[in-house]
């Protein structure tokens, strides 16, 4: 039995972490499956994904073959059984879209070939680029629906609730990031037809704003697709809930499509797109597109996508600032999974030019489950070979997979079933996971009072069209604005000092499921925001919330439209924006106490004048203001018009006088060490410590008064024990992480500072192995130190 409760994950009423690792069977040859199988279990995983491609398993006639008659590697169910076997869980991923680098994305050549009109038009009514359809195209669902006859059944028989293996099912991946990477919004005739229905009852002006809603087909069809620019903004806007809509109206009948079909009594999964090229920056796209799927919907669970390289200052703010946002469309039962969990060398081009850091996957899956992540699936864990097309198609390799014969070089097991060098550390990663579970599978991470501001509309860019200079304005400014701030100085600014946030939806306002505050709110303003968003802010400013504003002032909605809500509160005007150039090079200052920012080099600024109280803070060498400190109502707003850098001791200082308390202080001589603690429901907690960097720097925490000299390691991090119940002893504290568990023993491992240091409480007698190990009492409490690692020996009760 498998519910999701309290943003956890449980299994016959155990909360679990789901560690998987993606093998491809259609890939690997069907001797060779239980070897793979037994080289991710070796791992420590305790989970097998994998697509399940619709290419692959249909035949050129259109039958459906998941029993292995024309080929071994078509046998499903033996694949799942192995699986099984091997007493490990399945992750189903059936599609019908499944990516991998499939050709048509997973989906059979017959679907073109027979439903042309299943092909998206777009701008223009130009064909999309892609293999994209339209998803609610009569003919595609219905050959939706044949390949669900085929294989839900296979999937049914094998749940977990009937004693099988099969814990979860993904409907579709990655929808709408075609349609998005390809800027190709979908305008088939069958679309357009429904967006003529639906905007009447969603906007009370539809007639008045599209003059040809009334009109004949081809006059409506050639308004939206080649749009006017009295009607772009607005339909920019329109287009993008409107897909959102049909995107929910597609995973509905997905499910029960597969519901239908017996799969009952599992979650579904969403994967969301949107990271690559070293940056979560784009991902909120995908969750704009699609939170409507599955935010608040019984049984649904969404999944991360990401692939951002090493930790660095940069990726490790943009994780964490991904799960935050991920989190903050969520209930309060649905929890964080990363369904395609970068795994591997990186190398995913096949020319030894990438080899990731051993500590990459480790570090990264720390900061996924401190931030409560319960399920994470590495991607890829083990290669294969694409093999052929059963009809060639004359494209250079006629192979099911664009990357040619050999797939999946990057993974941990290569191939040929050899083993890369991160496989032993992504073991090892996993393997520290597992010791952890029973706390890191039901904790929460403990928050200060802060988040940062979800502006979920500021991410639905995914379409412009490209003769649309009102669009082109539109998007320009949202996508410069957006998230935590150019280059995320808000999230980093913040991390690098301690403050430990979620996000918190805009739209919304909904508070966390511990009924904890959030008095300060961390936006990344644009000169264009929702009406309602802006109401929202300043409801909370007149509640007695604060604000930090990293941006331009707001004076326009969404469709262009005057819109001062939060300005007028603010009791602000603007200028345009000004920016660098060759023969102009703006800088700003503090006006108080140049000591929290001395003269800065921006990028931008833009210059204000406020009524009333307001307070000028942040000026130009020129003497402009472009930053003022203002009272509303029983609160206080900062907002700051500049293209400001990451600055930890300015806005870390903002952040706590605008009343963000720091539960956990953080100072490091090196950037780059980032800490936050968890603490479940029996009064434990960790510290969760990581150092992406290469240094070994001196770092102090103060957590909740108490002071914690730390020397991380580099490319380290540490789980270390607060409060912790583990087996005959309750670790009070330690500076070194937990390395096993036995009934009569722990050990830990090197420490993070000169010499380790542990805390007990227990009942027995105690002893202890490892380089100038020592035993001391104090106060009633049980001290252990050592030169380096350490064994904890517990004996006989005292």
């Amino acid at each position: 039995m498998i519910t999701i409760d309290r943003r956890r994950i449980l299994l016959d009423g155990a909360p679990r972490l789901v560690l998987a690792g993606e093998i491809h069977y259609f890939r690997v040859p069907r001797a060779q499956w239980a070897a793979r199988i037994a080289q991710l279990r070796a791992a420590g995983a305790n989970t097998v994904a994998s697509y399940i491609p619709w290419l692959w398993h249909e035949l050129p006639d259109g039958t459906v073959d998941l029993t292995g008659a024309t080929r071994d590697e078509r046998d499903l169910g033996a694949f799942i059984d192995l699986c099984r076997e091997a007493g490990l869980w399945f992750l189903a991923r059936p599609g019908p879209f499944q990516m991998a680098e499939l050709k048509n994305e997973g989906l059979p050549y017959r679907l073109y070939r027979e439903h042309p009109e299943i092909v998206p038009r777009g701008w223009d009514g130009a064909p999309a680029p892609t293999p994209d359809v339209d998803l609610l195209a009569p003919a595609f669902l219905a050959e939706t629906d044949r390949w669900y006859d085929a294989v839900m059944p296979v999937l049914a028989e094998r749940l977990v609730t009937r004693g099988g293996p099969v814990l979860a099912v993904q409907l579709d991946n990655e929808i709408g990031m075609l349609s998005w990477v390809s800027n190709t919004p979908v305008l088939t005739d069958a679309a357009l037809t429904q967006l003529r229905a639906w905007l009447p009852a969603h906007r009370t002006d539809a007639a008045r704003t599209y003059p040809a809603l009334t009109a004949d087909d081809d006059a409506w069809a050639r308004a939206v697709r080649s749009p006017e620019e009295a009607w772009a903004a607005p339909l920019r806007v329109d287009l993008a809930r409107f897909a959102r809509d049909r995107a929910a109206r597609y995973v509905a009948h997905l499910r029960a499509a597969a519901e239908a079909r017996g799969v009952t009594g599992v979650p579904f999964l969403i994967n969301i797109h949107g990271t690559g090229g070293g940056s979560c920056e784009t991902f909120p796209i995908g969750i704009s597109q699609l939170e409507q799927s599955y935010s608040g919907i019984d049984g649904m669970l969404s999944g991360s996508d990401h692939y951002v390289g090493e930790m660095t200052l940069d990726t490790t703010t943009d994780l964490y600032v991904l799960n935050a946002l991920q989190q903050a469309v969520h209930d309060d039962d649905q929890p964080l999974t990363s369904l395609e969990f970068e795994a591997g060398t990186g190398d995913y081009g096949d020319g030894l030019e990438r080899l990731a850091e051993p500590s990459t996957a480790d570090l990264k899956s720390r900061l996924f489950v401190a931030q409560g992540n319960r399920l994470l699936n590495y991607y890829l864990f083990a290669g294969g070979h694409n093999p052929p097309l059963e009809e060639p198609v004359g494209d250079g390799n006629d192979r099911i997979a664009i990357t040619g014969e050999r797939h999946g070089f990057a993974a941990p097991i290569g191939p040929e079933g050899q083993e890369s060098p991160t496989y032993a550390p992504l073991g090892a990663a996993i393997g520290r996971l597992a010791l952890h579970e029973r706390h890191l599978a039901r904790a929460v991470e403990e928050l200060d009072d802060l988040a940062l501001g979800l502006v979920l509309d500021s991410y639905a860019t995914e379409h412009a069209h490209p003769g649309s200079a009102v669009m082109a304005e539109i998007v320009g400014d949202l996508r410069a604005h957006r998230g935590a701030g150019q280059r995320l100085a808000l999230a980093r600014s913040a991390l690098l000092r301690g403050h430990r946030f979620d996000a918190v939806d805009l739209r919304t306002m909904r508070p966390r499921p511990d009924g904890s505050g959030r008095r300060v709110l961390m936006v990344a303003t644009s000169r264009h925001l929702d009406a309602a968003v802006q109401r929202h802010l300043v409801a909370h400013l007149e509640a007695g919330g604060s604000l930090l504003l990293l941006g331009v002032l707001p004076e326009r909605d969404l469709e262009g439209a005057d819109c001062r809500i939060l300005a007028d509160a603010l009791g602000a005007q603007a200028a345009p924006v000004r920016h660098d150039s060759g023969r102009f090079h703006p800088s700003v200052s503090w006006r108080s106490d140049p000591s929290l920012l001395g003269e800065t080099r921006v990028p931008w600024f833009q210059e204000l004048t406020a009524s009333g109280d307001a307070r000028p803070v942040l000026t130009t060498v020129d003497g402009e203001t472009c930053g003022i400190d203002v009272r509303v109502g029983a609160g206080r707003a900062v907002l700051l018009a500049a293209g400001l850098p990451s600055r930890p001791g300015l806005l870390g200082h903002l952040l706590e006088t605008l009343g963000a308390g720091r539960g956990l202080a953080l100072h490091s001589s090196v950037p780059g060490v980032f800490a936050t603690t968890t603490r479940d429901e029996d009064g434990g907690r960790i510290l969760h410590v990581l150092n992406v960097t290469g240094y070994r720097p001196q770092v102090q925490i103060v957590l909740d008064g108490e002071e914690i000299a730390l020397e991380p390691a580099p490319h380290t991090g540490y789980l270390l024990a607060r409060g912790l119940d583990v087996g005959p002893a309750r670790v009070l504290a330690a500076n070194a992480e937990l390395a096993g568990i036995g009934p009569d023993h722990l050990t830990f491992d090197v420490p993070a500072g000169p010499a380790a240091r542990i805390v007990l409480e227990t009942p027995r007698q105690v002893t202890a192995d490892g380089p100038g190990a020592r035993v001391a009492h104090e106060d009633g409490h049980v001290l252990v130190t050592a030169d380096g690692p350490v064994r904890v020996h517990l004996g006989a009760l005292v």
